[in-house]
């Protein structure tokens, strides 16, 4: 897609409608329980992604073609990269509450509007430092807590490790979200996303010789749920990337703590912590000003536009 033709509204549409599918991905996930293996969840999650996956291209008549692919390469050190990501989340789902689990996680698209300006030499001003790097001081606010409990006596070591596997997964989706970022200028959509599952689901089943748990029949139906959730969000989130900066649209993952913390308390009984508010607080106020400071941008070079005049 030609950069003149992007258009950054129809990115952060999708990129919000993406999110409402992932968190419904984390929600079934977290219902089924613990006792599961990281690597077996990251089983399911990419095998059953393939099938609503599969299913659209076989619709679409491009089955075939969405295995063609110029960089095998970039789609396995993306696909390895995603499978760290997605493992260290998971086992953080595990031991936190949905929303503390979706709030650190925050960190991945703050992080992510870092590594654009360093890998991909996107343009981010000064303002959007400044909102990114409070955004970060929100995400402190809200892991502080557990790791500076971490090996305390009494303390829950588990919500500690949790904690820091969540901040490990979102510097590894953040470097992801660079590979995806380089892919879509060659590669198309569905290939990103079909390589994805398939590199994600051979990478897992690297773990079945260190124990995989025996599922019930209600922990394998919402294992696929994830699956097929994880796949929709997937070639929802990809396409994304190409009508707009990745700086632009990553911080609207911020969406999904609303839905987080409703499903949270619901479901789970999660209350969330005043640390946890205030933290979330933070990093929804960095991304509403960069929200804002994108509006503005966007009207003064509209308005720059008009006023040129053809030189003859």
């Amino acid at each position: 897609m030609d950069r003149s033709d992007r258009n950054p509204l129809v990115g952060i549409g999708l990129k919000v409608a993406s999110v409402i599918v992932f968190v419904g991905m984390s929600t079934a996930i977290k219902a089924a329980g613990a006792g599961i293996s990281t690597g077996q969840i990251t089983f399911y999650r990419s095998a059953f992604a393939m099938v609503p996956i599969l299913l659209y291209l076989a619709l679409r008549g491009d089955l075939r073609r969405a295995f063609h692919t110029t960089n095998l390469t970039g789609h396995l050190s993306r696909g390895f990269i995603g499978i760290l990501a997605m493992s260290c989340g998971f086992y953080g789902l595990t031991r936190l509450p949905l929303p503390e689990a979706i709030a650190i996680g925050y960190a991945m698209p703050l992080i992510a509007v870092i590594f654009a300006a360093v890998f991909l030499k996107e343009v981010v001003r000064a303002y959007r430092w400044s909102a990114v790097g409070i955004g970060l001081f929100g995400v402190a606010i809200i892991t502080w807590p557990r790791l500076t409990l971490f090996g305390a006596a009494g303390a829950d070591t588990g919500a500690a490790l949790g904690a820091i596997a969540v901040l490990a997964s979102a510097s590894l989706g953040a470097t992801a979200m660079v590979l995806v970022r380089k892919l879509v200028d060659h590669e198309r959509t569905h290939t990103i996303v079909l390589y994805f599952s398939l590199s994600a689901s051979c990478f897992s089943l690297l773990s079945l010789p260190f124990g995989w748990a025996t599922l019930s029949g209600e922990q394998f139906l919402l294992l696929m749920l994830a699956g097929f959730c994880g796949g929709v969000g997937q070639l929802l989130m990809t396409e994304s990337y190409r009508h707009a900066d990745m700086s632009v649209i990553a911080p609207f993952e911020y969406t999904s703590i609303v839905l987080g913390l409703v499903i949270g308390y619901l479901l789970f009984g999660d209350v969330p912590s005043v640390e946890m508010l205030i933290g979330t607080v933070i990093v929804i106020g960095a991304g509403i000003f960069i929200i804002f400071r994108e509006h503005r941008l966007g009207l003064e070079r509209k308005g720059a536009r008009r006023h040129v005049t053809p030189q003859g």
